[in-house]
């Protein structure tokens, strides 16, 4: 390895972990703010905010956004380097543009190699400590036990559901239960289901049973549908999803072979966060051509231009893969398809900015 690969691969890690840690540390400035009146409410400890919510949290955003800081991180020293002739200068000395790119792709597959191991074995970990304290500090209300989702909507007054599903807002296996402040059962509602509509906020109770305990004996009644508003939403039960996110690879493709033998309807949001584990590390090495042929050239604009661009180029990336998983969500793409697809397009595009790249 020559001093310049050494070179180049100390300022792209250099250069990476740097904006790594700046933007992490302004995202738990932000987070810290909004999140610092859950933390006194509930008396969250201080050693517990920081050893198990902002670590893991920092390893869990910082893993998701890796790729793309790789991309500014690149475009932002390649500019430089750029802009000071030193681009030029390699040139001159007899070093092609592809030999120019080994030592990118060096550092690329080391941050690729971390960003892979993390992501399929630490991160689950880091991410089941962060959702328990998530939960014990910042979401009381709402507790999660296996398919059996309980919260308590109003003081004395806790809804359930044996199942939720978070596509077509439809509850099963309904009850919802009134106690007085002597802890004694005043009302009782089952259903067979509960939907929600979105545009009354109103939920339509389905195959409904109620008691009610009164002074003077109980009171029952049953019907096919009611109509009532509840303070709770379909959101609230949304968190569940992030039981993929606490999977180890072998449990979360285990998991998904359970769900599908089910039939259950969820089972596209668990695929999309399998594959999502692998195409986004990979993503690192196609904006790392896209960033070198970009920041390359020397131009008037400077590095201005060049991170411009960048920030543009990514926010299409997002763009698209959010379209993408949409697609499998709610129009049955495949979700393998639906994940690598951005990939696949900037992969075309980071052909044709190579063959237009400063030679």
């Amino acid at each position: 390895m020559k001093i310049l690969d050494l070179y180049i691969i100390k300022r792209f890690l250099g250069t990476f972990f740097f904006m790594l840690a700046l933007i992490m540390s302004i995202a738990i400035v932000f987070d810290v703010s909004e999140q610092l009146e859950r933390f006194i409410k509930y008396d969250a400890p201080l050693d517990q905010i920081i050893f198990k919510y902002y670590v893991n949290f920092v390893f869990y955003f910082g893993n998701l956004f890796s790729s793309l800081l790789i991309f500014l991180s690149v475009l932002l020293f390649t500019s430089q380097l750029a802009q000071r002739s030193e681009i030029i200068a390699i040139f001159a000395g007899g070093i092609s543009f592809r030999r120019l790119l080994r030592p990118y792709f060096i550092a690329a597959t080391i941050l690729v190699g971390i960003s892979l191991y993390f992501t399929h074995y630490q991160l689950p970990i880091a991410n089941r400590v962060r959702i328990q304290f998530e939960e014990e500090y910042m979401n009381k209300k709402f507790k999660i036990k296996d398919d059996n989702l309980h919260r308590e909507i109003e003081e004395n007054t806790l809804a359930y559901f044996e199942t939720f599903s978070t596509i077509n807002n439809i509850g099963y296996k309904f009850s919802l239960e009134k106690w007085n402040d002597e802890g004694k059962l005043e009302y009782k509602m089952l259903a067979d289901r509960a939907k929600y509509d979105s545009d009354s906020k109103e939920w339509e109770i389905q195959g409904y049973r109620v008691r009610e305990f009164t002074d003077n004996g109980e009171i029952i009644s049953k019907g096919a549908k009611l109509d009532t508003v509840l303070n709770m939403e379909p959101s609230d039960f949304g968190v569940k999803l992030n039981i993929a996110s606490t999977m180890g690879y072998t449990e979360l493709t285990n998991f998904i072979e359970e769900e599908r033998k089910k039939g259950s309807d969820q089972t596209v949001f668990f695929e999309i966060e399998k594959h999502q584990r692998t195409s986004y590390p990979f993503a690192t090495y196609i904006l790392t051509v896209i960033a070198v042929s970009l920041a390359g050239r020397k131009t008037r604009g400077g590095i201005g231009v060049h991170m411009a661009t960048g920030v543009l180029i990514a926010v299409v990336y997002i763009f698209a893969m959010k379209v993408t998983t949409v697609a499998a969500t709610n129009a049955g793409l495949n979700p393998m398809l639906a994940v690598w697809l951005p990939n696949i397009f900037f992969a075309g595009i980071a052909l044709l900015v190579l063959r237009r790249a400063q030679k």
